[in-house]
Parts: structure tokens; sequence; C-alpha cells
């Protein structure tokens, strides 16, 4: 299985930070479960590959998106601060 989940921001600098904030979680991926994280510009590009079962794979990208969803909340809590 295969997903690539393609996040839009209004800037480079919240790409970068979502995807430094998401890519952390790569790390600790089950043996046979591929995530890569890239920021290119205002995207956040991520590539989700499995060979398992399909609730782990529904699962990561779960994961992945309620990473991004935090790294998102606490970029804009900060924002108002400054």
């Amino acid at each position: 299985m295969e997903a690539e989940v393609i996040l839009e921001y209004d800037s480079a600098r919240w790409a970068k930070a979502v995807a430094d904030a998401v890519s952390g979680d790569n790390v600790k991926a089950p043996i046979g479960l591929s995530v890569s994280t890239l920021c290119a510009g205002r995207k956040v590009v991520m590539r989700v590959e499995f060979g398992g079962r399909l609730l782990t794979f529904i699962a990561t990208i779960d994961d992945l998106l309620f990473s991004a969803s935090s790294a998102e909340k606490a970029l804009s809590a900060t924002e108002k601060l400054f």
C-alpha cells in the first residue's frame, strides 16, 4: 500500500516547521513501514509505504495528520504571542 499526503501552507516557514515536527515520528516506524517527509517550498509531502495490515497503514496516516495538526496549533499559538 502507498499513500502520499500533501499539505500546503501560506508560508515556506510554516511548511518547514510542520515537516520538521512530523519527521521526528518517522524514526519509530515498524518493520516494513516506510515513512518519508519532505518540505518543498510551501508544501509538506509525506509518503507512506507499507506491506502489512491495512489498519496499521491507516493508523500511521492518522498519526502523521495528528502530528501535523498539533504542529499547526503550536505555530498558531506561538505567532499570537509575538
